[in-house]
């Protein structure tokens, strides 16, 4: 098969040597005439005035904006790079990350930095800006990190030189540790909880899974013979998509309680075929999971709240637990890093060969007994809020 270069008609920078004195460095570009495309090309300067070609390419940059200016394709704005950025790139992306990103893009960096031209954007400039901005260090560094994401994108189609994000400093650390639960705040709290809240709360704190996890599992992934839950999708906003990464899909333990609660709740929900939601929601006829927030604020905190639990409590704050938990046990580094499925780029492993075992088995069993709640409790209809909230379609 024969590749070609897509050209781009916004200059090249070379080193030629000359017969007679030092080398010098031509800028060549295509420019756009009344009579057609023709060919330019202007010496920059000797080797001699520009050693590197860093240097010469800082000379050339007035050249490389007029040969830029000149082809209408070629996008001058930041808004403009947003749009080819969004209608070649964003699209091959994670559903999740398409949002994080076009949030970012709407909220804060279109509307302040879209109609610049992106010569005139500014390392230090950019850096002061999210300083100034009244967010969390956590989101700071995604809007970074989305703006840097834009002028990448110019600089593999040439349209840019080099990336003036790549040098803005923002810290991602945290300003407050987030929440975690003790195992009695959790024992108590499963013990107040009714299905299907109780069975996904005890799913994801015993096993680590992330909500979209969670409510990607079909009854087909849960295989009570052998004790495992294989995972193999996430959903997103009620789009599914792949897992976030390679050792996220490997299997995870479900022993004791928790395999009982599971059982409990499949003979519970009128969705119960292998190819039904776990957690699918009856509003939307088991077409579709849960919307993870209907089960969280008309259950899960209403009860914290009624436990005294003050501690702020999200989806992710059981994965944490079980973090916590696991070292708390003297769980060794290797079984906890397995059991939260955290990806490590020094350890390549087969994705079912030692997923499960029996330190890994062992390790998850203590933290359902830790965890395990007194009483079996029934299911529980929606309440208003919740019947509101899966009326909502995506």
């Amino acid at each position: 098969m024969k590749f070609t270069r897509q050209r781009y008609q916004l200059g090249s920078l070379t080193k030629e040597k000359r017969k007679a004195g030092p080398g010098v460095w031509i800028f060549r570009w295509r420019e756009n005439t009344p009579e057609g495309r023709v060919n330019r090309k202007v010496v920059v300067g000797t080797v001699q005035e520009f050693p590197t070609k860093t240097a010469a390419r800082k000379a050339a940059e007035p050249l490389h904006a007029s040969a830029i200016a000149d082809n209408p394709a070629v996008p001058v704005t930041v808004k403009q790079l947003v749009k080819h950025y969004t209608d070649n790139e964003l699209s091959s992306k994670a559903h999740s990350t398409q949002r994080t990103v076009e949030t970012s893009l709407k909220v804060w960096i279109v509307p302040i930095w879209g109609e610049l031209r992106l010569s005139d954007v500014r390392t230090v400039t950019v850096e002061r800006w999210l300083q100034g901005l009244s967010l969390a260090n956590a989101t700071k560094a995604k809007v970074r990190n989305v703006m840097h994401g834009i002028f990448a994108h110019g600089c593999r189609y040439e349209w840019l030189y080099k990336n003036p994000i790549s040098l803005v400093r923002q810290s991602a650390k945290r300003e407050k540790m987030p929440d975690v639960l003790d195992a009695e705040e959790l024992k108590k709290l499963l013990a107040e909880l009714q299905n299907p809240a109780r069975a996904m709360v005890f799913l994801t704190a015993a096993t680590g899974l992330r909500v979209s996890e969670a409510l990607g599992l079909k009854w087909s992934d849960v295989d009570f013979g052998t004790g495992a839950i294989n995972l193999s999708r996430a959903i997103v906003h009620q789009h599914i998509g792949e897992m976030k990464t390679e050792a996220s899909q490997k299997p995870v333990p479900m022993d004791g309680a928790l395999s009982t609660a599971l059982l409990e709740w499949s003979g519970q929900t009128p969705y119960s075929q292998p190819e039904d939601w776990v957690f699918a929601s009856p509003k939307m006829n088991g077409k579709q999971p849960y919307w993870p927030e209907t089960l969280l604020k008309c259950y899960v905190q209403p009860i914290a709240k009624r436990l005294s639990i003050t501690k702020k409590i999200g989806w992710h704050t059981f994965r944490r637990t079980l973090a916590t938990l696991l070292t708390g046990s003297d769980e060794n580094a290797k079984t906890t890093q397995e059991l939260m499925r955290h990806a490590n780029a020094g350890i390549t492993m087969n994705l079912y060969a030692q997923a499960l075992t029996r330190a890994k088995r062992a390790a998850h069993l203590k933290v359902v007994e830790m965890i395990r709640p007194a009483a079996e409790t029934a299911s529980v209809p929606l309440c208003s809020h919740a019947e509101e909230g899966e009326s909502v379609s995506a």
